[in-house]
């Protein structure tokens, strides 16, 4: 009979509606039974691609005997992390504090008024590999609870005093010094791998926020040394990047992360979060040399989230899994044999380049009976694979587009990893951002379309004219609109609006700043925090800065706050990101790798003001356009406009006659002449952003 996760909608949490563990989604009903019933909570976290999450779920959620020691000396919590960031950042803080380390699936067991006093990860069905069995676990932690309980309780409230000590720090009194980005700069490049790329060891993630940073500020400074090595690390990682197997070489898009330094064999989710951001980062980088790779890469990876990712309202789903049919990687690895058979006399020059062997690359450790098998990638050039066989380059090339489809094809009979189908409006408002900015920079009207789609399905169906909501799916939205909600949406509708000109995008995202100044606004010692001042109270209320898989709601709030700066010309606004700096301003530059977004904050907040309007209709406009689009400017301020009225920043700028257009540039409040045609334009940008 199905548990009480049966009527949630949030694919993970339906995932464990039949197993035979009383599970309750997080919420009043289980506190209250824990308190009535004198019994601990067991709160369980994960998402619906974490592979150990349902390795643990096989071997304890699913096993009869380990569910009822759990229903009976439980209550028992489930909670998807992607549902309930907030929740999940604090009790994911505790089991830091408590372990040392972190990840998912994660365990905590609380008492009865939410303070954690034991905590883990994944815990296997036996000891084993320096774990203690999961059993033995819960057998302890009762016993504890029943004969010792006022050492957990104690326990318990000196984890909850350091989690609230540690929330409530006030920001040190370091001064950031003038050369800080430039510093951050030289640490990525000491810990870049010159041969591999990336910053780090294995396992080795994507880490879009750091990339970006190091792109904005080449950008920035070209003339220094620094930059021009910074942008070659940035452009070395995105080419590894795209040759290894974290990339899908036949359908697009990357996966979560690479257990090895080749970027070779990944962690087969694929999140709608890496792909969004690493969109723009492949957009900026092509900008920035042209190099077809670049756009190739950019084009595969929205084709794949239109035709994976993509839901009839126009929305965004949030992940697939790495599993199919229990074994990791299974839909996307391939082997010699099943290759032969489908290209036939073609096969040589597919398994030459996409490094297809015998003996493969990959293996579920978990289902060794699968085989070994290969994740595809290109390790050599297509020049010297082309040259081994005796074959023309262009026709290799040529060749190749057709293999793919026909191994796309067949691998779209395969049974399909597992979707989680909700939208997050957080994630939305990344992916809104890099099809609205795909559009303008590659001038392609089907993304335009999806970038509008989807900013019509953010507003009609998380959207209530007062506050977002974080979560949707099959016609409902629920849990309040966290920082992140508010900042990505509207850091996706500044993108929005350089693509249509249409002012009401910017005027609501200057909504959800407003929402956000109000709301989530630490008055006291300033910063932001993640939860809304009226959303539900939880042991901690915290602050996000650091960068996880996505960027942190602080930095996020800084950029969203300058960008509506200049484009309002406010200074209230303009104050945001130098206040959220200084909550980080002691420890910044030792952690580079964490604050790639508050880097880019500091980068815009020190960079002089850059504008651009652009006066006339579409058409008219379209060739000056694309001459910006042809540019990485970060930081230009970007009004395209019919009639020239809405900002501060279009006064002088009055409509033009019919069939022209004019484009005004200015920097650091200096303004040059009025040009109407591209080449004009282009030598306006040479002088002023060479």
């Amino acid at each position: 009979m199905p548990n009480r996760l049966a009527d949630e909608t949030s694919p993970y949490l339906l995932q464990h509606k039949d197993n035979p563990v009383e599970w309750y989604p997080w919420g009043d009903e289980a506190f209250a039974k824990a308190r009535d019933e004198d019994k601990p909570v067991l709160l369980s976290v994960g998402y619906s691609s974490c592979h150990w999450c349902h390795v643990m779920a096989h071997e304890s959620f699913e096993d009869e005997a380990t569910a009822a020691l759990m229903n009976q000396w439980y209550v028992n919590v489930k909670v998807d992390r992607e549902e309930r960031p907030d929740v999940d950042g604090v009790y994911m803080t505790a089991v830091q504090a408590i372990t040392g380390q972190g990840g998912w699936p994660m365990t905590v067991f609380l008492a009865p008024d939410g303070r954690p006093f034991y905590a883990g990860t994944y815990f296997p069905p036996s000891d084993g590999h320096g774990r203690p069995g999961f059993p033995r676990v819960l057998e302890a932690l009762h016993d504890a609870w029943t004969g010792e309980r006022e050492k957990l309780l104690a326990s318990a409230e000196g984890i909850t005093e350091h989690l609230q000590r540690a929330a409530s720090r006030v920001p040190g009194a370091v001064q950031l010094p003038d050369d800080a980005a430039a510093r951050a700069v030289d640490a990525f490049r000491s810990l870049h791998d010159a041969e591999w790329g990336g910053f780090g060891g294995p396992p080795k993630f994507p880490s879009p926020s750091n990339l970006e940073f190091l792109l904005v500020y080449a950008a920035a400074h070209k003339a220094e040394p620094r930059a021009r090595a910074g942008l070659e690390a940035t452009l070395h990682t995105l080419r590894m990047m795209a040759q290894g197997g974290m990339y899908d070489h036949l359908g697009g898009g990357f996966s979560r992360y690479s257990v090895d330094t080749m970027w070779l064999v990944p962690h087969f989710e694929k999140m709608l979060y890496d792909n969004a951001q690493l969109v723009r980062v492949y957009l900026h980088a092509y900008q920035l040399t042209h190099d077809p790779l670049f756009e190739r890469i950019v084009r595969e990876t929205l084709t794949y989230l239109q035709r994976e990712m993509r839901g009839p309202e126009g929305g965004f789903y949030s992940a697939q899994d790495a599993d199919t049919e229990g074994i990791e990687g299974k839909y996307f690895v391939w082997t010699v044999p099943e290759v032969e058979e489908l290209l036939g006399e073609d096969a040589p020059l597919f398994l030459a380049y996409y490094n297809v062997t015998e003996q493969g690359n990959f293996e579920d450790p978990h289902h060794p009976e699968f085989g070994r098998r290969n994740v595809l990638s290109t390790p050599r050039p297509i020049e010297e694979v082309a040259r081994a066989l005796g074959i023309e380059d262009v026709e290799a090339e040529a060749r190749l587009v057709g293999m793919r489809e026909k191994m796309l094809a067949a691998r779209e009979l395969r049974v399909k990893p597992g979707l989680d189908d909700k939208g997050l409006a957080s994630w939305n408002g990344l992916a809104l951002a890099a099809f609205a900015e795909a559009a303008r920079v590659l001038g392609d009207p089907e993304y335009r379309a999806i970038a509008e789609q989807n900013a019509l399905f953010l507003m009609s169906k998380l959207w209530d004219g007062e506050r977002l909501r974080h979560t949707y799916k099959k016609g409902k939205a629920k849990v309040d609109g966290l920082l992140e909600d508010y900042a990505y949406v509207g850091l996706g509708l500044v993108e929005l609006y350089k693509l249509d000109g249409q002012l009401a995008h910017l005027d609501w995202a200057r909504a959800l700043l407003g929402i956000i100044l109000e709301r989530f606004r630490d008055a006291e010692t300033g910063g932001f925090f993640e939860s809304p001042a009226d959303g539900e109270a939880l042991i901690i209320r915290q602050k996000s800065f650091f960068d996880a898989a996505t960027p942190s709601g602080n930095g996020a709030t800084a950029l969203l706050a300058l960008w509506l700066a200049r484009y309002y010309n406010r200074a209230d606004y303009e104050a945001v990101a130098p206040e959220v700096l200084r909550q980080v301003s002691d420890h910044l530059l030792q952690a580079v790798t964490g604050f790639g977004t508050i880097l880019q904050a500091l980068e815009f907040a020190s960079s002089s003001p850059r504008e651009l309007v652009i006066v006339g209709e579409p058409a008219a406009r379209a060739p000056l356009e694309r001459e910006v689009a042809q540019r990485f400017l970060p930081w230009l301020a970007f009004a395209p406009t019919s009639d020239g009225r809405g900002l501060p920043m279009f006064e002088g700028r009055d409509s033009v006659p019919a069939g022209e257009a004019r484009a005004y540039l200015c920097e650091n409040m200096v303004c040059g002449l009025p040009v109407s045609s591209a080449e004009e334009l282009a030598a306006q940008f040479d002088v002023s952003m060479p």
